[in-house]
């Protein structure tokens, strides 16, 4: 491999290590500290999310929580999206320039592929807090809303009707990630012909794909009590 396919790399590197970043920051941690609110790990669920933040009281503290976990790993996405194409390392004076610029679009949307599930990650297992994070839902949202926002507002709605059906917060995070790939794929074939993923969906489908996995891996204990109808539902009061 030359030294110009090497620096190819460092770009595609440094893509993807910007966005784990911004995903291991953990603002369930960072909001309740900047609120006087106990650590969110130490109580409750033990969950660094906006659910267990708002088992504080402090329902602006959870918002800004929800709203800066789905910004998170909305920012290095778009950016990745509109920028990731100039390859600053690439001099179009080199003599074989169309050859790997070529290369590079090709491989610009497996690059932005990872810049997603690095955020995505990154909120999982942060590298700031130890490698224990949250369990993603805001998070994959607002990397939907990143990937389109159409396909952000159908899984919002997917986990609406979900919700006011069963009443089940989890239930309804589970069937909207699980659904999102579907989505992301069907849409690109007949809503999003000039987007960006109408060309190729495959990287981001597949991402999305992985991401409802770990999602499901993240609730298994929520699973494990749906399965035995112990969850609880939204707005119900816990038994004492």
């Amino acid at each position: 491999m030359t030294a110009d396919y090497w620096s190819i790399f460092a770009c595609a590197a440094i893509w993807v290590l910007f966005a784990y970043i911004c995903g291991s920051v953990s603002f369930a941690v960072v909001v309740s500290r900047l609120f006087g609110l106990s650590d969110p790990r130490t109580f409750g669920s033990h969950n660094p999310g906006a659910t267990n933040v708002l088992r504080t009281g402090h329902k602006g503290a959870a918002l800004l929580t929800l709203f800066m976990d789905g910004f998170k790993g909305w920012l290095p996405l778009v950016l990745a999206k509109a920028y990731a194409v100039q390859n600053p390392f690439l001099d179009s004076s080199m003599a074989d320039f169309a050859v790997k610029q070529n290369s590079w679009e090709m491989l610009t949307p497996w690059i932005i592929a990872g810049v997603a599930m690095s955020a995505f990650v990154g909120h999982l297992w942060p590298v700031f807090f130890g490698f224990k994070g949250g369990k993603g839902v805001a998070t994959a949202a607002g990397l939907l809303f990143g990937m389109q926002p159409t396909l952000g507002l159908m899984v919002l709605l997917t986990w609406v009707g979900v919700a006011v059906l069963t009443r089940y917060s989890s239930l309804s995070a589970l069937l909207s990630a699980a659904f999102a790939p579907i989505y992301l794929v069907i849409g690109s074939i007949y809503l999003w012909r000039d987007e960006f993923i109408y060309a190729t969906p495959w990287p981001l489908a597949l991402v999305s794909a992985i991401m409802a996995m770990l999602l499901i891996y993240r609730h298994k204990e929520n699973v494990q009590r749906l399965l035995k109808g112990e969850e609880s539902k939204i707005f119900s009061k816990k038994k004492s």
